[in-house]
């Protein structure tokens, strides 16, 4: 098979363009992104990094900040005595925000799809405890197996143990009347 055309051409270089100025221009407009909104609030664009950092009382590089004592390294050196240069703190609401905000208790997010609760709810009201025919069941379109099912429904019993017991109880009296 012959070579498409032009492909063992060699490549040229553009010595007329200007590669330096390209670049300097794409890193001028990228800001940096800050995840933290007490920090973006704070945050003075005609400033370095290191400068907005120090103002708020956050550390630029945790190295330098909390530094390994020298004992814990094997060398054993004698201190001065001097305590190095604090800077002073500007911005001190913004570290008391973000304390606050860490301090507040996590949100328990964990939910179960709609489609997923329907689902166990009519293998149990069909099926009881039976989980051979909650696995032959026609409504079982994902073909579950016998544990898949009893896993969806332990997780279910977990997350909602209220609404199962409720349930489970509105389920007896109809077992009852069946009989």
């Amino acid at each position: 098979m012959p070579k498409a055309k032009g492909k063992s051409r060699r490549h040229k270089y553009s010595y007329n363009l200007n590669r330096k100025r390209l670049y300097r221009s794409a890193r001028r407009r990228a800001a940096p992104r800050i995840a933290c909104s007490h920090i973006r609030h704070a945050w003075d664009p005609h400033k370095s990094v290191a400068q907005n950092l120090a103002e708020m009382g956050l550390a630029e590089d945790p190295n330098k900040a909390v530094p390994i004592p020298k004992k814990l390294l094997g060398m054993e050196v004698e201190s001065d005595g001097q305590q190095p240069g604090k800077k002073l703190v500007r911005k001190p609401y913004v570290v008391t925000e973000m304390e606050l905000e860490a301090s507040l208790p996590e949100k328990k997010s964990n939910t179960l799809s709609r489609d997923l609760i329907d689902y166990v709810r009519y293998m149990i009201q069909n099926h009881g405890e039976n989980y051979k025919e909650m696995a032959r069941d026609e409504k079982n379109y994902y073909q579950d197996t016998p544990k898949q099912i009893k896993r969806k429904i332990n997780v279910y019993k977990n997350f909602y143990p209220e609404e199962y017991k409720n349930f489970i109880a509105s389920l007896k009296p109809e077992k009852m009347e069946v009989q």
